[in-house]
């Protein structure tokens, strides 16, 4: 048939304005940010307020928190941060690698033993820091906002000082008195033992780093005087970490997980996290068990049923993950369907799995922190950072005012040895150099028709990935609200220690009796520190869980 070319632009005119129009739906006149502190919290939604998106609002939150929150906001660090942009995902992998001259025995004696707490305290417990080449490649191909606007903020705060929280205040005091009583060498009283609650609180040499940083990018970190500080640094007191591995770091892009369940597409941290791969096995499992009527919450048999299928999931964990440029990580057979039955086949309703019996199927104090943002165009970003345990390796470096990590713990010092947080590793994790250590770190965004529905994730180590799957859980199963979803009690199981159950206060009395007389060992004690962004009937919600110091805020 013939059509005049009068037609044919008529037609894609009205096809230009319905493509502006359905675009038009995706903004909001909303955005909002849930984070771990106050100061991070202002400053990202000044971004965002400025027309920045939630990208430019992550990199400049993520060195505030280098200032404001050190038991784990860090340029000494590392972390994940997931990103949902104009209808497309990205994932930035900002993980730590180890120096180039660690090897698979560095934590062992002349015996073979693990040497204890060399992997968690003093100078040879640190990674290469992946911050800033994390937030400056996410900024090279996300941001909008010019870079030194991003990182000023935090130049001011670390110059112009801030008010210490309570809470800081009191893990400081907390920290400096039991590092006290360990034999380790760190210098960290040195710098925070005059960070009092209330009062303003000043670091000229970090001030001086984020300037560098600020300045001159990436490199004002990895290479020149910065770089020299930290490798002097670490020559003069038997570190390992030199100029070479420095300025040879390198962030990586990586393609997120995604994956469909329950009428939603879970995006989700890939290898080297081993969160994504598990909160799918722990929701798809779930899926796969669960009675048609659905479970109470908090209930026995639903606190039983997911604790049964931790103990597979954490079993495959120690088995087949790892840095996923080391090892080759088998990511769809472990989240297969087939599979999964199989996993589940011997899950009993009212009886414990003996813990020695779980197998492999195939033949992070927790003092990380993470936030999540939602803009107005509806972009998200789910981000968690870390040092690894609260304050790092407790030891700052000397001229450039910032705590060093301690995640070279993350790795696997010995197969069958478990880490500071309980959790078993073997080959797929054990040290080379340039390596990345496996990551429980989950930041995860819930999509449904690639609209962003939910932006969620946690600190607190291997608990992180129990505080993940259980809040996706809390909003879906529950049809919880963001308030309800970050403070709802929580519980944690992960193969080992065997039955034990680590939880949140908050269980009703019957249920944990009766969990007892399963055989299970309940342990109350706080874990993670959520802070998650709802959307329900095109409205967001935003929430920081109440014990902590966070701030969430719908603008």
């Amino acid at each position: 048939m013939f059509v005049s070319a009068k037609y044919l632009v008529l037609f894609s005119l009205i096809v230009i304005q319905l493509n502006l129009t359905l675009f038009a739906v995706e903004k909001t006149n909303q955005a909002a940010v849930a984070m771990p502190d106050s100061y991070s919290s202002d400053a990202a939604r000044a971004i965002l307020e400025q027309g920045g998106n939630a990208v430019d609002a992550a990199i400049a939150a993520q060195f505030v928190l280098a200032v404001t929150l050190p038991e784990a906001g860090n340029i000494g660090g590392g972390g994940f941060m997931l990103i949902h942009k104009e209808g497309s995902s990205d994932f930035i992998d900002y993980r730590e690698t180890a120096p180039s001259a660690a090897h698979r025995d560095m934590y062992l004696d002349e015996q073979g033993n693990v040497i204890k707490n060399r992997s968690v305290y003093g100078i040879h417990a640190s990674g290469v820091p992946g911050s800033v080449a994390g937030m400056w490649l996410a900024h090279k191909k996300h941001g909008t906002l010019d870079w030194q606007s991003l990182v000023d903020p935090a130049v001011k705060l670390a110059e112009q000082g801030f008010i210490v929280h309570p809470k800081l205040a009191s893990s400081i005091e907390r920290y400096i008195a039991r590092m006290a009583k360990k034999d380790v060498s760190i210098n960290f009283a040195d710098y925070f033992a005059s960070a009092k609650a209330n009062k303003n609180f000043k670091q000229p040499e970090l001030a001086a780093t984020l300037k560098r940083i600020r300045d001159k990018g990436k490199a004002g970190f990895y290479e020149g005087e910065t770089a020299k500080i930290i490798a002097d640094f670490m020559a003069q007191h038997g570190g390992i970490i030199t100029q070479a591995d420095l300025k040879g770091y390198q962030a990586k892009s990586r393609t997120p997980i995604k994956a469909s369940w329950n009428g939603y597409e879970v995006l989700t941290s890939p290898p080297p996290s081993s969160g994504g791969i598990a909160i799918l096995q722990w929701l798809k499992m779930y899926e796969l068990t669960k009675p048609d009527i659905g479970f109470e919450h908090n209930s026995t048999a639903y606190i039983h049923l997911l604790a049964e299928i931790g103990k597979r999931v954490f079993a495959d964990r120690a088995e087949y993950l790892g840095d996923p440029d080391f090892f080759e990580v088998p990511k769809r057979e472990l989240i297969a369907t087939k599979y999964l039955k199989a996993r589940v086949g011997t899950i009993e309703a009212n009886k414990i799995s003996t813990t020695e019996s779980i197998k492999p199927g195939l033949h992070e104090s927790e003092q990380t922190t993470h936030f999540s943002i939602v803009d107005k165009f509806g972009n998200a970003v789910s981000n968690t950072t870390t040092i690894n345990l609260s304050f790092g390796s407790g030891v700052v470096v000397a001229g450039a005012g910032f705590l060093l990590n301690d995640e070279m713990d993350d790795f696997s010092a010995k197969p069958g040895v478990m880490n500071v947080f309980g959790a078993l590793g073997g080959k797929a994790n054990e040290i080379q150099p340039h390596k990345r250590m496996l990551s429980s770190m989950t930041p995860t965004i819930l999509l449904k028709n690639n609209k962003v529905k939910m932006v969620t994730g946690s600190p607190g180590g291997t608990t992180i990935i129990s505080s993940v799957y259980e809040s996706i859980l809390n909003m879906v199963e529950f049809n919880m609200s963001a308030d309800d979803v970050v403070n709802s009690p929580r519980f944690h199981h992960q193969l080992w220690p065997k039955n034990v159950i680590r939880h949140h206060s908050g269980l009703a009395k019957d249920v944990i009796s009766a969990l007892e007389k399963m055989g299970y060992t309940l342990n109350e004690r706080r874990f993670g520190d959520m802070h998650v962004v709802i959307e329900k009937e095109g409205k967001l919600q935003a929430a920081s869980e109440a014990s902590g110091r966070g701030k969430a805020m719908v603008f």
